[in-house]
């Protein structure tokens, strides 16, 4: 197992932006913001004062979303709420294989890239596994399957604080599911953030059992419970 200092999975989207992620960041004072169409994810310091909340609000707009993803932080009043949604975060305990073998072109396992970002929202729109924007496969590696053509799964890296990289996006077709394409495009990408030296990790819904009791078969275990919250801009 790759062994690493968790305490920078308390925020993963401060550390992603001020590291790995910088060049797709935007900043003001001590807030900070993903570019658009990469990612709504937002964050401020760990004890933000209203000139860092003021700071945020310019960098978003008026009216506009600011998803705080885990962070605890609690904007002023005039910001509106628009969801609190009670999830975990998941750390992989693997010995640094996964337990299914990488997957490859002869599995249809296939990376994705800027020329399958109409096929990847189309998935996205038909299996809901969380926000997912035209600019969002920058954030790192994407894989995907396809059945006869037609993109049926995918899975990718999202947050990337020091020495940790989060799957995410893990969705399958309605129509494709209960074939093992989760768990194939799951396996794959644990292989290669391990052999990068990094250690996966991944966020889900409480609520959604399933998903969590196969991230768990593939060596996932809860690090904590979190809830993801997200505001309006005044």
């Amino acid at each position: 197992m790759v062994n690493r200092d968790a305490t920078a999975l308390d925020d993963p989207v401060g550390e992603s932006l001020r590291g790995h992620h910088t060049h797709l960041a935007r900043r003001l004072g001590g807030a900070a913001t993903y570019q658009p169409g990469v990612a709504t994810f937002s964050t401020v310091t760990t004890d933000p004062d209203l000139r860092e909340w003021a700071d945020l609000a310019d960098l978003l707009g008026p009216g506009e979303l600011a998803d705080m993803f885990s962070s605890a932080a609690t904007p002023p009043p005039d910001w509106e709420a628009v969801f609190a949604l009670e999830g975990r975060q998941l750390i992989w305990y693997g010995d640094g294989r996964p337990d299914h073998a990488p997957a490859g072109p002869r599995d249809g396992v296939v990376e994705l890239g800027a020329d399958s970002v109409p096929e990847m929202l189309d998935l996205v729109a038909r299996a809901q596994p969380g926000p997912f924007w035209p600019r969002t496969h920058e954030l790192g590696t994407y894989l995907g399957i396809r059945d006869n053509g037609t993109l049926v799964a995918m899975a990718g890296e999202r947050l990337r604080p020091p020495g940790w990289t989060e799957i995410s996006a893990v969705c399958t077709a309605p129509e494709a599911r209960g074939r093992g394409h989760a768990a194939r495009l799951v396996s794959a990408l644990v292989a290669g953030i391990t052999a990068r030296g990094e250690r996966p990790f991944l966020h889900a819904a409480e609520a959604n059992t399933g998903a969590i009791a196969l991230y768990e078969r593939l060596g996932f275990a809860t690090r904590k419970h979190v809830t993801f919250r997200g505001f309006r801009t005044p």
